[in-house]
């Protein structure tokens, strides 16, 4: 087989560079896999490289299986010998075969994340260290940074009570490890980069045997990674690494975009291939993504090109708020497909977190349309989101004994399996459900039933019932989202999460989803929202079928593609999100994010943002993404507004404040500041507040005030009717 064969240019002379260190910049659909299945092909049938002598490695599994597969189909099925796998799986068979020089034994055993956890909370239950305080997720977290970072315990830098917290839960954590003779995942790359460091004669071994080494993904290599492939490839010094700077989005959980400036500062006189030439994307696509990613500093420029000629423009959708938009992605989607024009599984949504889901869930099933959700639960289908429904369901109802279960100890307070069976067993006795007996038990020694339990379950049912009482008398006065806030403030829910953290945040961030939904209840029951919530989350009301539209984060966007892509939530504060905005190296991420959800689209990217986003019940202004602002106009249809130029939009389809707007830009009336700061203005929903700033903008005069009751607002001055009560 002529492996060269249908290569291009660039392609080929990647395939071919086989001697030192080479370092291949593959752009989105630009065929990396191609390139390194034929390059390890090539070096094996071309170059009589034995199989022995080749190592190649992966992030995934799934990857390292077609990678297999297909450098069998160019051998004709020759790989035996052939070191391909991922990096743990290689690193584990390696720390086996030289266990004699580490503190644990062959027979070791690799903890998953769930026996992780557990162990952490095992440590700090041991240490006496309060878990509300110091969530065990988030503890761990520190841990694996640091140990990606190759840092142990006794190194670990203190600069915190926090920090001192970690690091003895770290040292404490890893003594337990050793005692279970195991590892974690993180172990598995810290203890091979140290083997490789403090044992020569290792190092030599492995070095000499690995005459090429080929890595796929390298952007998304942590520090203990970058150093062992240092290490296995010192003596021949060939090694051939692919990946993009561009699509690192993976910092989070320790990847460094960076180890592309170090691969070429450690292998002087690499060799630099740039793949350029895109198979996926129209041109206007890769023009667009382009001018998003070129603002980044530090990276490798590509001139991305296709074959496939300019294609559409990208449509730029504003719509009013972030139900209209969510309106929009589905009525557009359902419009194509019913014009013949797509097929249902030819579109895919991308949003920049999980919470975002939601309302285009709802808009999907108001629309009787089915989708799939992937890389996340369904929006109701998340641990925290359940956890605070069930809390709901118990104050509409203390006999449902599945939500009381579910939450009883939730966040933790000393309730476990055994004192729920008692619970259980004494309110049957008795002739009560178990709620009805939690709210008995809460007159404590007044109660007749208090003495029936053993003497530390009483007083822990005793607080959780005087906790459910306390919301009950709430209840039938108040709003869902008055009870919900009463809830997470009496759990101290946030703490619970840990929004230190970035699995902790994402969570937070799903509560808050749900608050946003209850605020549309405010005139209405807490039985209305829970059977509203019961009825969308039913998962009879979704068709499973894999011809449908998809839903998916940018995160797990990565490496897929489709014919038609909708971005939505292009607003800031959401993309980039608002917790990047101080932080340069969070920001040049977010950039990438975006870059990924536009280059996986073939034929037709939409991209959707919000005039305004719904919070405590009111709709606040928003500004557009500035990653949108950087797409020069020519390769945009629409836009509205932001760009100062008429709504593109059938009047049927045009929002209210797109009308508004349209209007507006026929004025010839000039527009005069009316607000000034230290003015007190009077806002029909928010109250009494003070001016801090006006500014005329768009034909409009915008205006941001601090109000005593709901902080700070941005209005616009046509639409807010302020009342100036001084000057």
């Amino acid at each position: 087989m002529d492996l060269l064969a249908g290569l291009n240019a660039q392609q080929q002379q990647a395939v071919m560079a086989c001697e030192g260190p080479v370092l291949v910049l593959a752009g989105p659909g630009s065929g990396k896999t191609r390139v390194l299945t034929h390059s390890v092909a090539y070096r094996i049938s071309t170059l009589g490289v034995r199989s022995f002598n080749l190592l190649a490695v992966t992030f995934t599994n799934k990857a390292a299986r077609e990678m297999e597969h297909r450098v069998g189909e160019l051998l004709g099925g020759e790989t035996q010998g052939l070191t391909l796998g991922t990096f743990h799986g290689i690193c584990a068979r390696l720390l086996r075969r030289e266990a004699e020089r580490l503190p644990i034994g062959q027979n070791f055993v690799i903890f998953d994340a769930d026996d992780q956890e557990k162990l952490v909370k095992q440590t700090l239950k041991d240490l006496n260290i309060d878990e509300k305080r110091f969530n065990a997720g988030g503890v761990h977290g520190s841990i694996s940074r640091a140990k990606n970072e190759l840092i142990q315990a006794k190194d670990y830098l203190i600069q915190t009570y926090r920090d001192e917290v970690v690091k003895q839960v770290y040292a404490r954590y890893q003594d337990l490890l050793l005692a279970s003779n195991a590892v974690d995942f993180d172990d598995i790359l810290l203890y091979t980069a140290n083997l490789l460091e403090e044992y020569p004669e290792v190092r030599q071994k492995y070095a000499r045997r690995y005459e090429h080494i080929l890595v796929d993904e390298f952007q998304d290599t942590n520090t203990a990674q970058y150093s062992l492939l240092k290490h296995l490839a010192s003596h021949h010094q060939n090694i051939f690494v692919v990946g993009d700077e561009d699509q690192s989005i993976y910092r989070w959980r320790g990847a460094d975009y960076r180890n592309v400036q170090r691969f070429e500062a450690d292998f002087p006189g690499a060799k630099v291939i740039k793949l350029e030439q895109n198979y996926r994307s129209t041109q206007t696509i890769l023009n667009v993504a382009m001018a998003v990613i070129d603002r980044n500093q530090f990276r490798h420029k590509k001139a991305l090109h296709t074959s496939r000629g300019p294609g559409q423009k990208i449509t730029w959708h504003e719509a009013y708020n972030d139900h209209v938009a969510a309106e929009y992605v589905v009525d557009t989607l359902a419009l194509m497909v019913s014009d013949k024009r797509a097929n249902p599984g030819d579109f895919a949504i991308m949003y920049r977190t999980n919470a975002q889901s939601r309302l285009l869930e709802e808009a999907f099933l108001k629309a009787r349309l089915p989708y799939k959700l992937v890389g996340a639960q369904r929006f109701y289908g998340r641990k925290e989101v359940k956890d605070v429904i069930a809390y709901l369901r118990l104050i509409q109802n203390p006999a449902d004994e599945a939500s009381l279960l579910r939450v009883i100890n939730t966040p933790g307070r000393g309730i476990g399996d055994k004192t729920i069976t008692t619970l259980r067993t004494q309110a049957a006795r008795v002739a009560l459900s178990p709620g009805a007996f939690l709210l008995e038990l809460r007159r404590g020694a007044d109660s007749p039933h208090y003495s029936t339990l053993p003497g530390r379950a009483a007083p822990a049912l005793a607080a959780f019932g005087e906790m459910l009482y306390r919301w009950l008398v709430k209840r039938d006065d108040s709003s869902p989202l008055q009870l919900m806030d009463q809830i997470l403030h009496d759990l101290d829910y946030e703490s619970y999460l840990d929004t230190s953290t970035e699995e902790g945040l994402g969570r937070w961030e799903n509560v808050q989803e749900l608050r946003r939904l209850a605020t549309e209840y405010t005139d209405r029951s807490l039985t209305d929202f829970l059977q509203d919530i019961a009825l969308i989350s039913d998962q009879d009301t979704v068709v499973s079928a894999a011809e449908a539209p998809t839903l998916l984060t940018f995160h797990a966007a990565k490496g897929l593609e489709f014919p038609v892509v909708f971005i939505v939530g292009l607003e800031d504060g959401t993309l980039p999100h608002s917790r990047s905005k101080d932080d340069p190296e969070a920001m040049a991420e977010e950039r990438r994010l975006f870059y990924v959800g536009i280059t996986r689209a073939k034929n037709q990217l939409y991209l959707v943002s919000a005039l305004n986003r719904t919070t405590y019940g009111y709709a606040e202004p928003t500004d557009p993404s500035p990653f949108v602002m950087d797409i020069p106009a020519e390769f945009l249809h629409g836009g509205g507004s932001s760009r100062k130029k008429k709504v593109d939009v059938r009047p049927s389809e045009a929002t209210t404040w797109e009308k508004f707007q349209q209007t507006r830009s026929g004025s010839a009336v000039p527009v005069k500041a009316q607000y000034a700061a230290g003015m007190r203005v009077r806002h029909a929903a928010w109250g009494d507040g003070m001016v801090l700033n006006s500014r005329l903008q768009d034909g409009d005069e915008t205006v941001d005030i601090f109000f005593e009751n709901v902080g700070l607002k941005r209005v616009a001055a046509s639409l807010a009717k302020l009342v100036v009560l001084t000057k």
